[in-house]
């Protein structure tokens, strides 16, 4: 099924989506990310409402994702492909991120240290711009999606232990909501409800997906 009946939104050049995160967004730290009393507005629950119940009594687990856009003329969105070994969530399409630590200044420096360790990105080829709204996951996870601008022509360097490959997925494409759908599945007894998007043999979904459909909302209408 597809995402609404949305009029199909003209493509951004590089300058014109980065200037958008400038001017809508901030690295100001969002409430949310701790604070019990407080539910974030984004998440799992977004394709799946009663989700939302079950999230808010779940152990609050800080985490930060890069949303990393590298600056070609066709902007895109660099993505990475969990490791098959790996006991959770073997093998799904990921940012490059993970939780918060104790030794972390904030989001965005968890953010960084994660995509150094996960991939090898230099944040020196990394210019951070804004943080998108708190995603709450089911499991309890308040992730701080960060985006950045991305310097293109890096070499990236993959722990294997916990990335299979990295790669890049065209910006215009997976915030085109032709392209988004919602799916279900069993879980744990439930019939589970989440957005997709499928590029090439890539299978785009589950929090992955609700962040990018996150961040067409706040930069593309």
């Amino acid at each position: 099924m597809m995402h609404g009946a949305q009029a199909a939104i003209p493509a951004l050049t590089s300058d014109e989506f980065y200037a958008r995160v400038r001017t809508r967004l901030s690295l100001k730290v969002p409430a949310g990310i701790a604070d019990p009393t407080v539910t974030p507005k984004r998440g799992d629950h977004d394709a799946d409402p009663v989700m939302q119940k079950i999230a808010e009594v779940r152990p609050i687990r800080p985490a930060a994702v890069l949303i990393a856009i590298v600056d070609h003329a066709e902007p895109t969105v660099l993505l990475t492909q969990r490791a098959q070994h790996l006991p959770d969530h073997p093998g799904q399409i990921s940012f490059p991120g993970g939780k918060i630590d104790k030794t972390d200044a904030d989001p965005l420096d968890a953010a960084l240290r994660e995509a150094e360790e996960e991939i090898g990105l230099d944040r020196a080829l990394v210019e951070p711009l804004g943080y998108l709204d708190v995603y709450m996951t089911t499991l309890g996870y308040r992730i701080v999606p960060t985006i950045a601008r991305v310097k293109p022509g890096f070499t990236l360097k993959l722990n294997t232990g916990e990335v299979d490959v990295a790669f890049e997925v065209p910006l215009s494409f997976v915030m085109n909501q032709a392209n988004v759908q919602r799916h279900s599945r069993d879980w744990q007894g439930l019939t589970r409800h989440y957005y997709a998007i499928t590029f090439g043999e890539r299978y785009i979904w589950g929090v992955t997906a609700g962040i990018l459909r996150n961040l067409h909302d706040r930069i593309y209408l």
